[in-house]
């Protein structure tokens, strides 16, 4: 068997050369890679990457974004006539919070507010009606975990109060407003129980936080300024008041404002509310706040201390 296996190794050996016969290697020819041809915008675009100047170790850092209760939303209004329906849809299940902002030219607002999350389901609902929709805008906060979710604004009002609408995406980090610095700290509301909140003068805007441990939520809130004099009613449902809580910033100008929030459920849907300022005026004073009228003696401005006498 060995003297076989020697046999075949040399045969292999004496016809290797004979099967390369023929066949000769081409080194002539060199192969090399081709540059990638750019073109003239993009050198440009690679030149300025390389000219910008970073920014040293030490600079500050960029300006965060709008907090939540700024009413001054990127997206584009959207006029809703009186009895016409609008809806913006988010498929990405990445948008987890909307602002939405409802205001008019001073007009009164009457409007639904909707967030549909798949077909004949409606975990939040709210009835918002103003008296003034220039000086008091709608500005709420609705949770959309979970998506697709679809926001649906309907103006109930007549066909001469049209409104505008802004319905955008913020970001979900961090908690709903700056809850670490309000008046009224979180409070139970019981089932059928009501709370007020009196406000001084220099209080621009509030900022409402509503939510449960899990029920559902049915409240109305009413801004006030007078005696039963509302200014602003919301009516809201939440389905699950911990999964989607409710927030707004309410524009409280003038003086005299209270905040009145009633729990419409039953006794056995607790709810808990945080109410507090939200943007305080600059005025130094009651009295830098109080008007001038004109139209006395003259014509001149009256002065604060003039007193008529009737």
């Amino acid at each position: 068997l060995s003297i076989m296996k020697f046999v075949a190794a040399l045969s292999l050996l004496v016809l290797a050369p004979s099967c390369t016969d023929g066949f000769t290697i081409n080194t002539s020819k060199a192969y090399a890679l081709k540059p990638l041809s750019l073109s003239e915008k993009t050198h440009a675009a690679m030149e300025r990457a390389l000219q910008r100047p970073r920014p040293p170790a030490n600079a500050p850092a960029a300006a965060a974004p709008a907090s939540i209760g700024s009413l001054t939303a990127k997206s584009p209004e959207v006029t809703v006539q009186g009895g016409s329906l609008k809806t913006w849809a988010f498929s990405s299940p990445a948008v987890e919070r909307v602002q939405v902002v409802l205001k008019t030219e001073g007009r009164p607002l009457d409007a639904d507010v909707e967030l549909w999350a798949g077909p004949d389901n409606t975990p939040h609902k709210m009835r918002v009606y103003i008296e003034n929709g220039s000086d008091r805008p709608f500005n709420a906060v609705m949770e959309t975990p979970r998506g697709p979710n679809t926001i649906a604004v309907r103006n109930i009002g007549q066909l001469e109060f049209p409104m505008a609408a802004q319905i955008e995406a913020v970001s979900a980090a961090g908690p709903l407003g700056d809850m670490a610095n309000i008046d009224h700290g979180p409070m139970t509301i019981q089932g059928g129980a009501l709370r007020t909140y009196p406000f001084d003068p220099h209080v621009e805007s509030i900022q409402i936080l509503l939510k449960t441990d899990g029920r559902p939520l049915n409240a109305r809130i009413e801004l006030l300024q007078g005696p039963n004099n509302n200014k602003q009613v919301i009516e809201l449902y939440t389905e699950d008041g911990l999964d989607r809580p409710f927030f707004c910033v309410l524009e409280s100008p003038g003086s005299g404002n209270v905040i009145r929030i009633v729990n419409t459920a039953t006794v056995e849907f607790p709810l808990t509310c945080s109410c507090g300022a939200y943007k305080i005026s600059e005025k130094a004073s009651f009295e830098e706040m109080q008007p001038v009228i004109s139209g006395y003696g003259n014509g001149g401005p009256m002065p604060r201390a003039f007193n008529p006498g009737f």
